[in-house]
């Protein structure tokens, strides 16, 4: 076949069939997880006032200044397709009144992104993320949770043995006093450093801890440490956190030049790796961003969230063959002639409303070929009805182990298959 004229756009993929599986099982998990912890689902517009992002995310930042996609509408409307999911949730808890409910406010997400950068493995310029946000407290207790639910979260996803990078950048006067050092350090190696960060020494050098060139890892590698910069209430924090961490028993690395790639970040910073999947990176990270709220206009409000990059997850899951995705169908239904292929969808919706899961090839009509497609289905029993059974108003049931078939009644057909299936 002549391939397509017509491709998905660089950078975009489609989510066909066979992936739809993982996709839905992650989205399972996390509803039943999250819903556990209290949190609940909100969903934002795809496009957002590009001014959310400039101000929330911050106009220095690689995600405002290079990945953002706009477009300014026919009424004037300057909007940008998200590229994250935490200042869209700040915007709905501000223009909702989430403020008055009772704090925090707990919230869970799960959707596309978009973000302009060069594809490579597991990054997409479409991608999708599942998040959490927890809204109006500054407990470090609050910290630690969601740094459990997203291990928990992983860990029932099939991942083990996974890296867990913590920091704290502290607040907005400990990063004042430590953007000061940290220039005084890189401003006389600045010819030492790539492009993209000698441009970050003027608009933003917290940035140049993010940067993945060698060169520069090797300069930041002696860099000044945040945490010789915190604060005392800061410092606390962290080790508050760090001590729910050991009670825990989740293992972690201090790691004092972790930064994330986002200005809104304050205090605790942290991301998890797959050692087994070096070359994707971060699949999740988070932290607190106690100022994002105020940034976009309303009360100081101490915040804790954080993302996981589904593609990431989806590709470490293929390669680890975690394939218990596929629901399991309880029966086939193969028919033999046009007239038991006009009763059979009856007796499938009658099963179906039991809850009874069957799969069926009705546009086939030979028996050799729908037990085939039954025995690679791996169902443990095979409907079978042919012109005798319809005349006998009876259906033939097959063990697809055994080979042994069985004749009942069709009024008796739905207790006879609970009856097999219980003893299953």
């Amino acid at each position: 076949m002549a391939q397509n004229k017509f491709q998905t756009p660089t950078g975009m993929h489609d989510i066909l069939p066979e992936d739809q599986w993982y996709y839905q099982k992650i989205f399972e998990i996390a509803n039943d997880l999250f819903d556990y912890y209290g949190f609940q689902k909100i969903e934002t517009p795809i496009l957002e006032n590009a001014e959310v992002f400039s101000k929330g995310v911050g106009l220095a930042t690689d995600v405002v200044e290079k990945e953002m996609f706009f477009l300014k509408t026919k009424g004037g409307d300057f909007l940008a397709l998200r590229p994250e999911g935490t200042a869209p949730i700040a915007r709905a808890y501000l223009q909702h009144g989430l403020y008055t409910l009772p704090q925090p406010v707990k919230l869970w997400y799960f959707g596309p992104f978009f973000r302009y950068e060069k594809p490579q493995a597991g990054r997409y310029r479409q991608f999708w993320q599942v998040g959490l946000e927890a809204i109006g407290e500054k407990s470090s207790a609050i910290d630690a949770q969601l740094i459990l639910i997203l291990v928990k979260f992983l860990e029932e996803l099939g991942f083990k043995n996974l890296t867990l990078r913590v920091n704290s950048i502290g607040d907005e006067n400990c990063q004042s006093i430590y953007r000061k050092a940290l220039l005084s350090y890189l401003r006389p190696k600045k010819l030492k450093l790539c492009h993209d960060c000698q441009r970050r020494l003027k608009t933003n050098p917290l940035r140049i801890l993010d940067c993945k060139n060698e060169n520069c890892r090797q300069i930041i590698s002696q860099a000044p440490q945040t945490l010789n910069y915190l604060c005392e209430e800061c410092h606390n924090h962290l080790k508050e956190v760090l001590e729910f961490l050991d009670e825990l028993k989740i293992p972690y690395n201090l790691d004092p030049y972790l930064v994330r790639g986002l200005d809104y970040y304050t205090k605790t910073v942290f991301e998890i790796e797959d050692p087994q999947k070096p070359e994707l990176g971060a699949i999740a990270g988070g932290g607190r961003y106690d100022k994002l709220l105020k940034t976009l206009g309303g009360e100081d409000t101490p915040a804790c969230g954080w993302a996981v990059g589904i593609e990431r997850i989806v590709e470490a899951m293929q390669e680890k063959k975690k394939r218990v995705l596929k629901p399991n169908y309880h029966l086939f239904f193969a028919q033999i002639g046009n007239s038991a292929k006009r009763k059979s969808f009856k007796i499938i919706e009658d099963l179906r409303k039991e809850n009874i899961r069957v799969a069926e090839a009705l546009g086939k009509d030979s028996l050799k070929i729908q037990l085939a497609r039954a025995a690679k289905l791996k169902v443990k029993y095979t409907l079978i009805l042919g012109q005798k059974e319809i005349f006998n108003n009876e259906i033939i049931i097959r063990d697809m182990e055994t080979g042994n078939q069985t004749t009942v009644k069709q009024g008796q057909l739905i207790k006879e298959i609970k009856k097999r299936l219980k003893n299953k």
